[in-house]
């Protein structure tokens, strides 16, 4: 019997943000298949028994690779590795550097390219995640503002390349969002001015649904009053 089921990849889905997509995307009906890297993860995942779980090192291209290979022909894919340092210049090495480009950049281009493969030739819809500081570059973080510039710019280019073959290729742009790890590291801070990872999810979910028809190419913006 075929599978009329709409498949979707939400890579990171088992942090904050992630688990926040996966609760909207089951919402609409669709089979799930959410990547991890520790199994410790699975601990804090409510969703586990409702998706479909893959162990995968979204910074390792034959881990990639054979991830999407494996799947069923993809209606979206969703991209929510990353990583986060801060660090100025004069402090940030060589390997710092490198490790931030590899979480946030290379993940996003290694699971791009391979979600092309997977929906071809029936089009479908990737939304990557920049950041606001990929836009408003902020001071003492110059490896992850590259990292995230990059995400962008991958984005935007491939929105442009694949227009022709009706995939639509969007990120997204949250500022600090609130979640228990961001309260409990900046205590004194004002969470109400945080977006909620529940906000950010619904604009992840619109870019990645068939209600998006037309948008292509777009770093939306989700911080609010951030």
């Amino acid at each position: 019997m075929a599978d009329d089921s709409e498949h979707v990849v939400i890579t990171g889905g088992t942090g904050a943000l992630g688990a926040a997509v996966v609760r909207r995307m089951l919402r609409a009906s669709v089979v799930c298949h959410v990547t991890y890297v520790d199994p410790a993860e699975l601990e804090r995942f409510a969703e586990r028994d409702a998706v479909q779980l893959h162990r995968v090192d979204c910074t390792v291209e034959a881990e990639v690779r054979a991830f999407y290979a494996a799947l069923p022909p993809l209606a979206a894919s969703i991209h929510l590795v990353g990583g986060f340092a801060m660090g100025k210049l004069a402090d940030t090495t060589l390997a710092a550097f490198e490790t931030m480009l590899r979480l946030n950049a290379f993940s996003a281009f290694l699971c791009c390219r391979e979600a092309v493969a997977r929906m071809r030739p029936g089009g479908g819809r990737i939304v990557n995640v920049a950041a606001r500081p990929a836009v408003e570059p902020t001071p003492g973080m110059v490896a992850y503002v590259t990292a995230k510039s990059a995400v962008a710019a991958l984005t935007t280019a491939l929105a442009r390349e694949l227009a022709p073959e009706g995939i639509l290729v969007n990120a997204v742009l949250p500022s600090i969002m609130d979640t228990p790890q961001n309260r409990k590291a900046m205590p004194a801070a004002d969470f109400t001015r945080w977006p909620k990872v529940e906000q950010v999810a619904e604009a992840i979910a619109f870019l990645a649904g068939q209600g998006n028809q037309l948008t292509s190419g777009a770093l939306l913006p989700v911080y609010g009053r951030a």
